[in-house]
C-alpha cells in the first residue's frame, strides 16, 4: 500500500537524521553532566514517554519465552552495555576514529543476518552496497583520521564491541519479536538499560559532577523525547517490514549528518572529502536496494 512505503520511508528518513543530531546533543550534554549518568537519565525520561504512551493506547506487555528474549537483547545488549562502552570509549579516540569504527554494525548485521534469518540471506547487491557505503564513510572521515596511539587501542575495542553487541541485538528482535508491539519492547529494553546505568554512573562517576544546566537539560530531553522514543519505536515499526541489512544502513547516513550540523552549528570544518563520501554512500544504499527494487520492476512489466 502506498501509505506503508510512504511511512517506511519517512521512518527511514527520520532514523537517518534524527541520529546524526544526537552526537551533536551528547556532545552539548556532557559539558556538564558525566557519561553513565547523562545516558541513564536519558533512558528515564524516555521510559516515562514510552509507559504513557502505552497506558493511553492499553497495550499489554507479553513475558512469553520469545518477548523474554527480546527484552534481554534491547536492554542489556542494544541499550545499557553497548551506550556505557561507546561513551567509554570515545574519551580515548577522535571522534572520527570513532565514527568509522561504530560503522562496522551493518557489516556485523550482514553477516549475522546470513546465519540466523532465513529468509535474509546476502546477495550480491547487498555486499556490494554494504562495502560502498563503508567505503564512502571512510572517505569522509579521511582528513581527520591519523593513527591512534597505543592508548587508544581499548576505546577502539570498546567502540567495535559496542557495534558488535548492537547487531546481534538487532537480530535477536528481528527473529523474535515479530508479534511484539514497537512501544512495549522499547519500554521495557530503556528500563532495563536506565537502571543498568544509572547504577554504572554510581559506582564510576562522582555526583558533584552532575550539573543540571540548561545544556544537560536540553540534551536529555531531546535525546529521550526525539532521539530515543521516536527513533527507536520507528526502528522496530521498520524492523519488521524491511530486512535488518536494509535498516542497519541508516548507520552510514548518521556521521555524515553529524558532521554537517556540526559545520552549521559549531563552525566544525566541513571537508571537501563530506560530499564525495555522502554520494557514495547513497550509491552504495540503492545498490543494496537492488534486488528488491529490480523484483518490483519485473513486477509492473
Amino acid at each position: 500500500m502506498k501509505s506503508d512505503r510512504f511511512l517506511t520511508w519517512l521512518g527511514f528518513t527520520i532514523i537517518s537524521t534524527v541520529w546524526g543530531s544526537t552526537w551533536l546533543a551528547i556532545k552539548i550534554g556532557l559539558r556538564t553532566m558525566p557519561p553513565f549518568f547523562a545516558a541513564g537519565f536519558r533512558f528515564v525520561v524516555a521510559s516515562a514517554v514510552l509507559y504513557g504512551i502505552i497506558r493511553m493506547r492499553k497495550l499489554t506487555i507479553p513475558f512469553t519465552p520469545d518477548a523474554r528474549k527480546v527484552y534481554f537483547a534491547l536492554g542489556v545488549l542494544s541499550f545499557a552495555i553497548p551506550f556505557a562502552l561507546a561513551y567509554w570509549g570515545q574519551q580515548f579516540i577522535p571522534s572520527a576514529v570513532g565514527s568509522i569504527l561504530f560503522c562496522a554494525f551493518p557489516l556485523w548485521v550482514a553477516v549475522f543476518s546470513h546465519f540466523f534469518l532465513v529468509n535474509e540471506r546476502l546477495d550480491a547487491f547487498k555486499v556490494v552496497g554494504t562495502l560502498l557505503g563503508f567505503v564512502g564513510i571512510l572517505i569522509v572521515f579521511s582528513p581527520d583520521l591519523s593513527m591512534p596511539e597505543s592508548s587508544a587501542v581499548p576505546g577502539m575495542a570498546a567502540i567495535l564491541l559496542s557495534a558488535t553487541m548492537q547487531a546481534a541485538a538487532l537480530i535477536i528482535t528481528k527473529k523474535h519479536g515479530h508479534a511484539i508491539s514497537p512501544f512495549t519492547m522499547t519500554f521495557v529494553g530503556m528500563v532495563m538499560a536506565s537502571i543498568i546505568l544509572l547504577l554504572l554512573g554510581v559506582l564510576f562517576e562522582p555526583f558533584s559532577a552532575i550539573v543540571w544546566s540548561g545544556e544537560a537539560i536540553g540534551s536529555i530531553l531531546y535525546l529521550a523525547i526525539i532521539g530515543s522514543v521516536l527513533t527507536f519505536v520507528s526502528y522496530y515499526w521498520l524492523l519488521k517490514r524491511i530486512d535488518a541489512v536494509y535498516l542497519s544502513l541508516t548507520s552510514f547516513i548518521n556521521p555524515i549528518v553529524a558532521v554537517m550540523l556540526g559545520a552549521l552549528i559549531l563552525d566544525e570544518r566541513l571537508a571537501s572529502t563530506v560530499l564525495a563520501g555522502a554520494t557514495l554512500v547513497l550509491t552504495g544504499i540503492l545498490i543494496s536496494n537492488g534486488k528488491m527494487l529490480y523484483g518490483k520492476i519485473r513486477a509492473t512489466t
